[in-house]
């Protein structure tokens, strides 16, 4: 999740006609990144015909209409909102304004947000696992192998695009590549995950997840026996400069965030633990970072020196972790596609886990429209649950 605590959503209703509807054509723009520079922005936007009300809070306090709506926003380009100022989409207590406009706390703004082609995902029946469903959002239980939404390289198979599927609306502020997605999970991370139905359900969860106000719980498997009990890790991260797929501890300076872990011993078994874990920061792969900084990486996370797999032989103890490396080194990864297997682990018929053991058990936060207080959980994965099973066999023994 990004952006700033800046400004929140409210209940009251825009008026029919307090914003013009416009109806030209956008061109497509990059998803991927907020920083487009102006001439890259069409000069005439499409805008969509639902308004969000947002109300400014204190610390936006001084900030301009168009900056404020790109930190708000970060899925669209502060060009792309000035060419939308241009054409009075955005009403700043009842009367157009300017992109160069000072904000003061309270004031209301009521915004028509830019709308991307809804030809660019295609739907796909792809099974989903219902938690929870009203007329506002839906809880989904996530699960491993499925990529969030589309991005590099990966356009097919996605939960957005199964949600295209078993949806008739959604909201579209993250763009039409991420309907309803107000925040994801890791490919192979299994969970709950919740879904906006609409733009402004989607916005006053988006606010939640920013003021840290949701509770997010995670379920892991580590290798090694964690010695302390429970603790916290503060640290600052990054973009890994040498690596760029993966994240980095580092000092705090320059572009790093701090992130922020609260975890808990669960269960210790011979040679592995099993992990609750809070995040109270959002970052990229962040509990993943923080337990192979800690030293116990999430079992088969191979990005952060978990391996590749959790074999029946790392848990007897014929392979110890040290070796594991080694196993499932380049050189066998090579022997094993030129004997016509995809991966090493192919080759193995002991295999407990394929995937990081890293699931999203528990979800907190307030329903969007009545306030009221909700939690959500979702069963641990099949392939996790049988591995805590054979680890606490084998620890038994």
């Amino acid at each position: 999740m990004s952006g700033p605590n800046v400004g929140h959503v409210s209940n009251v209703p825009v008026p029919d006609g307090q914003v013009e509807n416009l109806t030209q054509e956008l061109l497509d723009g990059d998803e991927e990144s907020d920083a487009v520079s102006a001439d890259s922005e069409p000069s005439v936007v499409t805008l969509s015909s639902e308004p969000v009300r947002v109300v400014v809070e204190a610390r936006a306090h001084g900030w301009r209409v168009d900056h404020y709506l790109s930190r708000l926003f970060p899925n669209y380009s502060r060009a792309l909102f000035q060419r939308a100022l241009e054409q009075k989409s955005v009403v700043l207590n009842g009367l157009a304004v300017k992109a160069a406009r000072r904000l003061r706390v309270n004031d209301v703004l009521d915004v028509r947000l830019p709308e991307l082609p809804d030809s660019s995902l295609p739907p796909e029946d792809i099974p989903i696992d219902i938690v929870f469903e009203d007329e506002h959002l839906v809880v989904i239980n996530k699960p491993a192998n499925m990529i969030t939404h589309p991005g590099k390289g990966h356009y097919r198979g996605t939960l957005a695009g199964a949600l295209q599927f078993h949806f008739n609306q959604l909201s579209n502020v993250a763009g039409q590549l991420r309907p309803g997605i107000v925040h994801r999970l890791d490919k192979d991370t299994s969970g709950v995950i919740v879904i906006a139905k609409n733009n402004q359900v989607h916005c006053r969860l988006s606010e939640q997840f920013e003021q840290r106000t949701t509770v997010k719980e995670y379920r892991a498997i580590v290798w090694g026996e964690v010695a302390q009990d429970r603790g916290v890790i503060d640290t600052h991260v990054r973009i890994n400069p040498k690596v760029r797929e993966k994240m980095q501890v580092c000092e705090a300076e320059g572009n790093a965030r701090q992130a922020v872990t609260h975890f808990e011993v669960a269960e210790r078994f011979r040679g592995f633990t099993f992990m609750h874990l809070k995040p109270k920061t959002g970052r990229t792969h962040q509990l993943r970072l923080h337990m192979s900084h800690l030293g116990h990486s999430i079992v088969a996370d191979e990005l952060y020196g978990g391996g590749k797999c959790l074999r029946a032989a790392d848990v007897d103890g014929s392979v110890v972790q040290a070796e594991r490396e080694t196993l499932l080194s380049r050189k066998a990864e090579s022997a094993a596609k030129k004997s016509g297997f995809e991966s090493v682990v192919d080759t193995f018929d002991d295999v407990l886990i394929r995937r990081q053991a890293l699931h999203a058990f528990r979800l907190s936060f307030q329903h969007p429209e009545s306030g009221i207080p909700m939690t959500f959980e979702a069963p641990l994965a099949a392939d996790f649950q049988a591995t805590l099973e054979t680890l606490g066999r084998h620890s038994a023994d």
